[in-house]
């Protein structure tokens, strides 16, 4: 394969990639097998049912692109003998598919990077070679309409079939271009009883209010889901109020990396990197008792120079230390948003804008592709086979079971 570099004075510089091109060479070997194994199930399944079929060639060769560029395909066909037509419809390569679906996320991250749409070409040029070609303008505006529709459709969809133990939430702030204010999007992880974390909720909020929350908690819960043990959020106390009215039973969880950062802007800097590790001290106490303990200490260290600084610390113990009354093994996964904060962290800190502009609603759509892509990497909780015992209410002392302690 050739790879481009893209020069935005119009000329392109060619550069050879032997690796991309053996990549190439496998992906289409390996995509050519798999049809082959799609289409001799399905004949033989055909066979199985009594009709007389049998293979008839390929349709004509087309292009796919994919993350190492585009790949030549030709998808087999099927003839029926007995006079009823028939297709074959491959899962793998839908009929009018043009490129994978990994582009379109692409694309929905480098838009909301700032990258135009008469740009997006060129800029992922250099990765997709002359496949990217294909991005044209109207091409991006199409992905855009057909990313606000599945948003649409999927924030319908069905919770019933899960069962949550855990949900992570917050409100995330992304500068959208053009004149248009901040976009407050409030986001809602959960994790259900085999420990796998899904996003389950992309809402254009009004500044994390009481409202705004409450109309997520209640959408989420008309749509099935569960009444979970634990939810994991920092200090907007919009949420919590809501979450008290909507789920009274869900024990609540302030993230201690909001509070960190909290604590940290009622101090000098000098003392930001002592502070920090007073803090962890705290929440990596082996009992709760301890970390109590490690809370007086930061009072008697720093409450004379920094009452506001302890004060904010000390105003969400109970909060801060709920994890203690879930399993050891969970709690790494319940002390911070984590999940929320590594997948949107590049797009809290865009700053660049560009030319143009695009709704909330386009905004929504976007992010919604970039969450569902974060998704398929996030991993399942350690200890993930102790989460039946959280969801059917035993209780645990300091991590440990209570009937055990």
């Amino acid at each position: 394969m050739t790879m481009i570099t893209p020069d935005f004075s119009g000329q392109s510089h060619e550069v050879h990639d032997a690796i991309t091109e053996l990549l190439r060479v496998h992906a289409r070997h390996l995509i050519a097998t798999a049809l082959e194994v799609e289409v001799t199930e399905m004949v033989n399944e055909l066979k199985s049912a009594g009709r007389d079929v049998v293979r008839n060639g390929y349709l004509p060769e087309r292009s796919v692109t994919t993350v190492v560029g585009d790949i030549e395909v030709e998808v087999p066909r099927i003839r029926a003998r007995d006079g009823e037509p028939i297709n074959f419809a491959s899962k793998l390569i839908p009929p009018y598919l043009r490129r994978s679906k990994s582009i379109d996320a692409w694309v929905a991250y480098a838009y909301l990077k700032g990258i135009s749409e008469g740009d997006m070409a060129r800029v992922l040029e250099v990765v997709l070679g002359e496949g990217a070609k294909k991005l044209t303008p109207n091409v991006v505006s199409s992905l855009k309409a057909k990313w606000r529709t599945e948003f649409d459709e999927w924030k319908k969809q069905d919770l019933n079939k899960f069962t949550f133990s855990y949900i992570y939430v917050d409100g995330i702030y992304q500068k959208i271009r053009g004149d248009n204010p901040k976009l407050c999007v409030l986001v809602v992880i959960g994790v259900d009883d085999q420990g796998k974390k899904h996003l389950l909720t992309l809402e254009d909020g009004t500044r994390e209010s009481t409202q705004s929350w409450h109309e997520v908690l209640v959408d989420l819960k008309s749509r099935g889901m569960n009444e979970p043990a634990l939810a994991i959020g920092d200090g907007a106390l919009g949420f919590w109020s809501a979450l008290s009215e909507i789920y009274p039973t869900t024990k609540h969880q302030r993230c201690w990396l909001h509070k960190t950062g909290n604590v940290l802007n009622y101090l000098p800097k000098s003392l930001h990197s002592k502070v920090k590790g007073s803090i962890r001290d705290i929440w990596m106490s082996p009992t709760r008792d301890d970390a109590k303990a490690a809370i007086r200490t930061f009072e008697t260290k720093y409450g004379a120079k920094y009452p506001k600084a302890v004060n904010c610390l000390t105003k969400d113990t109970d909060a801060l230390l709920a994890f203690y009354d879930f399993p050891a093994e969970h709690w790494v996964h319940l002390r911070t948003t984590n999940p929320i904060e590594s997948t949107f962290a590049t797009l809290r800190h865009r700053t660049v804008k560009v030319k143009g502009a695009f709704s909330n609603e386009s905004a929504l759509g976007m992010l919604y592709q970039l969450g569902l892509e974060a998704e398929k990497s996030w991993r399942r909780i350690t200890g993930h086979e102790r989460i039946a015992e959280v969801i059917s209410g035993v209780a645990f002392v300091n991590g440990v079971r209570a009937d055990t302690a």
